[in-house]
């Protein structure tokens, strides 16, 4: 049985019991991060920790415990469900508010609340065979550098490109492309690897800056402006990435070939240098 973390207690996962009055379920009012986790290790674990500090200050929840105490839960966690390749899920939420306010009182207890997933990321089929997208509008909110764990937006346009038969979605915004709905959007042009640049449009991406970091020190260029989908169908490949996935090339936008509708070198090698980079560098 899978063992969960609650508020400093370690417990089998359905035995976890979150208040109805917290304020993650009421109002969405909570942060989350997601970490990968091979050879029982975690991935990039600092940036996610950075990240999880940012988007918490940015809507004013203070940390219930030092990230270093975050991180030792977190450990713990994998090996107490002895975790080889997965995904450590974290939420703080700003707590239980019996009055249901849209003010939050002040003095209420975070919550936090964590628990891990199996996945094989080294193995995975679509790393082979490439995935494919499908567009729709961005609905999201304006703050989309804050990590929140408001995600209806984002679970609608997952549904959608589900029923296209593709297995991401990619949000357009003024004729241009935001993002995926889980991951960070790159095309590869002649000039090197296209991605949108950080701002609050987008999610700055823990696993794209690292990627992005690993492809400069092989040589390979980085521009960051944002790309329309008529670019993106012109390029010579695109590709995906996230905690969840790594790096994923797309072979087809909206049932439409990009290159010649197989994955490309370019993702292929940046897939290969994040797994080296995530084996040498997990604590």
């Amino acid at each position: 049985m899978s063992v969960a973390y609650l508020n400093g207690s370690f417990l089998p996962l359905d035995e976890v019991r979150i208040s109805p009055l917290d304020r993650g379920f009421l109002f969405a009012d909570g942060i989350y991060e997601v970490a990968a986790v091979i050879e029982g290790r975690l991935i990039d674990s600092a940036s996610h920790l950075a990240r999880l500090e940012r988007s918490t200050a940015a809507i004013g929840i203070s940390l219930p415990m030092s990230l270093d105490a975050i991180e030792a839960a977190q450990k713990e966690l994998v090996a107490r469900n002895d975790l080889s390749q997965g995904l450590v899920y974290l939420q703080i939420t700003r707590g239980a508010d019996t009055t249901r306010d849209f003010i939050a009182p002040a003095g209420l207890q975070p919550t936090l609340f964590m628990f891990v997933q199996e996945k094989n990321f080294i193995d995975m089929p679509a790393a082979s065979t490439g995935i494919a997208v499908a567009t729709m509008p961005d609905q999201r909110w304006a703050r989309r550098d804050i990590k929140s764990v408001g995600l209806l937006a984002q679970a609608i346009a997952k549904q959608v490109a589900k029923d296209a038969g593709a297995q991401e979605a990619w949000m357009i915004e003024d004729g241009f492309v935001t993002e995926g709905a889980s991951s960070t959007a790159f095309i590869v042009a002649d000039e090197g690897i296209v991605t949108r640049p950080y701002s609050q449009s987008v999610l700055a991406g823990c696993t794209g800056a690292a990627l992005t970091a690993l492809a400069e020190e092989s040589g390979i260029a980085v521009i960051r402006r944002p790309f329309t989908i008529a670019e993106a169908l012109a390029a010579k490949e695109a590709f995906m990435t996230s905690a969840s996935t790594f790096c994923l090339p797309i072979v087809r936008i909206d049932g439409q070939p990009v290159g010649d509708g197989t994955p490309g070198p370019v993702a292929t090698r940046l897939r290969a240098l994040y797994i080296d980079f995530a084996r040498a560098t997990a604590v």
